[in-house]
């Protein structure tokens, strides 16, 4: 197989993730809208039923999702609107057979998670090559404080990441959307990922990272020419 043809094959995936997601959208709800390659055709889609009469809204979990979204014709809202989500579409950069997740490829981790957190049911939508048998192939982005990134990534050293500081297209530190650094943490094989969850959460400097753990509650996957429901438990 081809790289060109690879990649063609993903993204027949993807469209087909998106396409199938849309199934847990009913009329009325309120939506997280996630970020990502996967969301962005899920928002496309889902911006044509909405000029088709579907009746939603939905918060962004990025600015780009933001603008995805409004160039979509979906309304938007805040949390000073509401506190909860109905469903949360988002996507993954690695997703194990616990549904537990590795996010923030993107950089929007922090939001993504927040969304999250606030939603009823999480739906997540990937490609069969985000599927993996332990998390950990993909570097777990970090996103840290500015003030205090470089003893935070002496921290994360001592525990055994290799570690490298986000640069943008310039060499100058990639900021996210709420003007934090990101660093992308390379643990290997994380054979214990809530245990790293805990610990990572009670590192002070660390605002956000990575890992969702027990947050998704249904994968949706495209493989080949097909899609496939998998939900937790």
């Amino acid at each position: 197989m081809t790289p060109v043809t690879a990649t063609a094959d993903l993204e027949h995936e993807k469209r087909l993730a998106a396409a199938r997601s849309l199934e847990f959208v009913q009329d009325g709800m309120y939506l997280g809208l996630g970020s990502g390659s996967t969301a962005t055709i899920m928002l496309q889609m889902l911006g044509q039923r909405v000029r088709q009469g579907l009746r939603v809204a939905g918060i962004p979990t990025s600015e780009a999702s933001r603008r995805l979204a409004r160039q979509a014709g979906i309304p938007l809202l805040g949390f000073d609107q509401v506190s909860q989500l109905d469903l949360t579409i988002d996507g993954a950069d690695e997703v194990d057979a616990n549904l537990d997740l590795i996010k923030g490829g993107g950089g929007a981790l922090l939001r993504e998670k927040i969304v999250a957190s606030l939603s009823r049911r999480v739906v997540i939508i990937t490609d069969s090559a985000k599927q993996v048998t332990r998390l950990g192939g993909f570097p777990l982005p970090i996103e840290v404080v500015r003030f205090a990134w470089q003893p935070v990534a002496d921290r994360l050293r001592n525990l055994g990441a290799e570690i490298h500081l986000r640069l943008d297209s310039d060499g100058n530190p990639t900021l996210t959307d709420e003007d934090n650094y990101i660093l992308d943490c390379d643990f290997g094989p994380i054979d214990d990922p809530a245990e790293l969850d805990r610990t990572l959460n009670a590192m002070p400097g660390v605002m956000e990272h990575g890992l969702f753990v027990g947050l998704a509650d249904v994968l949706v996957i495209g493989q080949h020419d097909a899609s496939r429901v998998i939900e937790r438990g």
